[in-house]
């Protein structure tokens, strides 16, 4: 039995928490979170600006601790809210994360698009090249 993507992204949202832009916006400035975002470098000209940038083809590497890669902003002992542009990306990757034993994963509902929507601040990166 095969299994469709969708199929995929449905299970990750069933066993992932969900926090909205303003929630996330609030756990962010509190301190208690830190958020990442999933998207392709060509989409990291305009994010949310202090999100950690890892997109989700490598985020296994640099996600876990034992990894030379690992990214030491990611703390599996530290809430973590990941984003994409919609919020599909960011749930496979969310429960990726919880796998790597990360406690306490959320995944922005709506992803940057909800965050922009929310009039929430954005940070842009304008490339040298």
């Amino acid at each position: 039995m095969t299994t469709t993507a969708a199929e995929m992204v449905g299970e990750a949202n069933a066993q992932i928490e969900h926090v909205s832009a303003k929630e996330a916006s609030d756990e962010v400035a509190s301190g208690k979170a830190v958020l990442l975002d999933v998207r392709e470098p060509v989409e990291w000209e305009q994010h949310i600006a202090g999100s950690v940038q890892v997109p989700r083809g490598v985020l296994e590497f640099v996600a876990d601790p034992a990894s030379p890669r690992h990214n030491a902003e990611l703390d599996p002992a530290r809430r973590v809210i990941v984003y994409c542009r919609s919020g599909t990306r960011a749930a496979l990757a969310a429960l990726t994360l919880k796998t790597l034993g990360y406690e306490h994963v959320a995944n922005l509902d709506g992803g940057f698009s909800a965050w922009k929507e929310a009039g929430l601040p954005t940070d842009e990166h304008h490339s040298d090249i």
